[in-house]
């Protein structure tokens, strides 16, 4: 999750999580949602969640009415793994929502330490696999997601090729998180300009992993066999320490003959194309995003 801060607090095992869940709650309460936008809550495989839609959608699957017609982001939020919830997020995916014109669906996977590794990729399947059985065809939705979110969405994408599900028409990742083995040369070099505070990869990968390999491709995509997903934007800031994560991956899944972009934002910080819009950089990458996303679904245009 997107965090601007002139104070960088380190992070250790003393840092409090459930504090840092209410500081990302209480900073997502100054952000206004965009003009037009309703939200509706709902509940996706026993999950809470929530449709976010623009003033000219239809209700969502809810009613039932969605009827695999209309294209949905499938939105999967970041938190590093320990925190993130509907209402934190929901003007960042109000973005999405806003630049497109389709209606989103994020929802809220159990969080570690108390729930670790596999249980947010389980839920996201399970979430995945509610939106299919309710009748929207896998080639209206798009997944999209940052930070923890991002690396997630990745994940997610490799498991349901391997277990041979109908894969989305497209994914969008800013900053994602996919070698939490580190070993990308921009944890070291791009540390001290980095906004993330330090240690809290390190804390979140401790909480997140526990007992597992840190290199299991639904951990970290990164060394998983990238043949075969569908077509991929992704997003990250030269001046963050994730940013190897999403060159090195790049690089990866175009050897293995995957379609995707990579924009790496110069001077930028984790997750850029979420800055406020009168950030240049940002207005430009948002953009070619929301064109990507109804590019990759067959919308009209917006």
């Amino acid at each position: 999750m997107l965090q601007l801060r002139l104070k960088r607090d380190s992070w250790d095992e003393h840092t409090s999580i459930p504090r840092f869940r209410e500081d990302c709650e209480r900073y997502a309460q100054r952000s206004r949602l965009p003009e037009g936008i309703t939200v509706q809550p709902a509940n996706i495989a026993g999950l809470r969640a929530e449709w976010i839609l623009p003033s000219q959608a239809e209700p969502s699957i809810a009613t039932p009415t969605l009827g695999g017609k209309a294209p949905v982001i499938f939105y999967i939020h970041g938190g590093g793994f320990v925190s993130g919830s509907c209402s934190d997020h929901r003007a960042q995916v109000a973005k999405f929502v806003s630049g497109t014109g389709l209606a989103a669906l994020q929802f809220e996977y159990r969080l570690a330490p108390e729930h670790p590794y596999p249980a947010a990729l389980e839920d996201s399947l399970a979430a995945y696999r509610t939106l299919l059985a309710e009748g929207v065809a896998a080639s209206q939705i798009v997944f999209a997601g940052e930070s923890a979110g991002g690396g997630l969405t990745l994940a997610l994408l490799l498991l349901l090729r391997d277990q041979g599900m109908p894969l989305p028409a497209a994914a969008v990742a800013l900053s994602p998180l996919t070698d939490f083995k580190f070993t990308g040369e921009s944890h070291r070099s791009r540390a001290r300009v980095c906004l993330s505070p330090p240690g809290m990869n390190a804390v979140c990968a401790r909480y997140y992993v526990a007992d597992y390999d840190p290199g299991l491709p639904y951990i970290s995509p990164l060394y998983g066999d990238l043949h075969g997903l569908p077509a991929l934007l992704l997003y990250v800031g030269d001046d963050e320490t994730l940013r190897d994560d999403s060159v090195r991956f790049t690089d990866k899944a175009q050897a293995a003959g995957v379609d995707v972009t990579l924009r790496v934002g110069k001077g930028m910080v984790h997750c850029y194309p979420l800055l406020p819009g009168f950030i240049p950089e940002s207005k430009v990458a948002m953009a070619e995003i929301c064109d990507f996303i109804r590019l990759r679904t067959g919308a009209t245009e917006a």
